[in-house]
């Protein structure tokens, strides 16, 4: 399975998932601009897939709880392509804490501004950039946080929150982009284990029926939705927890 006449988009890939899916897409032969919420987060992951010996990799930063940050970031992928064909909304602050009164009202304006309305601006100043590709998906991690009745996380109230808006956005947006042959794809995996794509332990973690899921599993549902034929809308992943 090889992207090579893909190009990626991925928010948040500075570190930990975000940068998983960029290193794992980018040996893939896809070209990838990735984002960080400063440069040089984003500049360092850019330059450990270079060292990899792929040098179809962009660095930007997009602060997600910032629209003029977002919009920057669309303009300057516009400057580098005339389309984008896959759109990965990775970006969303995570916060712990099963007590309401235990964040601070800015770490919840922050939050949900990231989660929330950073994805719906992200998708909207991406949209132009999606609509020139033949093959344009929008690709979204939500959580299992944003499937109605769960209550098995640990995360703050206002994560849960920013995860329920984000589910009520995907929901309706693959219904109005279906006609523009805009795929929206979302995935809602409960907490899992995020090796180093870069060591041994992305090949040693063990991923039997009563261990944790992996974020190589992950990437293979990300992979495989976007490798399906066009007529196939494959709407959500969700899964179960050990």
């Amino acid at each position: 399975m090889r992207f090579d006449d893909h190009r990626v988009v991925i928010t948040a890939a500075g570190r930990d998932f975000g940068r998983t899916l960029a290193v794992r897409l980018a040996d893939l032969g896809a070209e990838v601009f990735l984002s960080a919420r400063t440069l040089a987060a984003a500049e360092r992951v850019r330059d450990e897939i270079r060292d990899r010996g792929h040098q179809r990799v962009h660095a930007f930063a997009c602060d997600l709880t910032d629209p003029a940050s977002i919009r920057g970031f669309a303009a300057g992928v516009g400057r580098h392509t005339d389309h984008v064909d896959v759109l990965i909304n990775n970006g969303s602050r995570y916060l712990e804490g099963p007590d309401l009164l235990s964040a601070s009202d800015g770490d919840v304006v922050d939050t949900i501004a990231s989660g929330a309305t950073g994805t719906v601006l992200t998708v909207k100043s991406f949209l132009p950039l999606l609509l020139n590709s033949d093959k344009p998906d929008v690709v979204t991690m939500v959580s299992a946080c944003g499937t109605a009745g769960h209550h098995r996380s640990d995360a703050h109230d206002a994560f849960y929150a920013a995860k329920s808006a984000q589910a009520g956005f995907v929901d309706i947006l693959s219904k109005r982009l279906r006609p523009q042959g805009v795929r929206v794809i979302s995935l809602y995996p409960p907490d899992f284990a995020n090796p180093d794509p870069l060591a041994e332990e992305w090949e040693t973690t063990p991923r039997g029926a009563e261990d944790a899921l992996t974020a190589q599993s992950l990437v293979q549902c990300v992979l495989f939705a976007v490798a399906q034929p066009r007529d196939c809308f494959i709407k959500a992943f969700h899964f179960e927890q050990v």
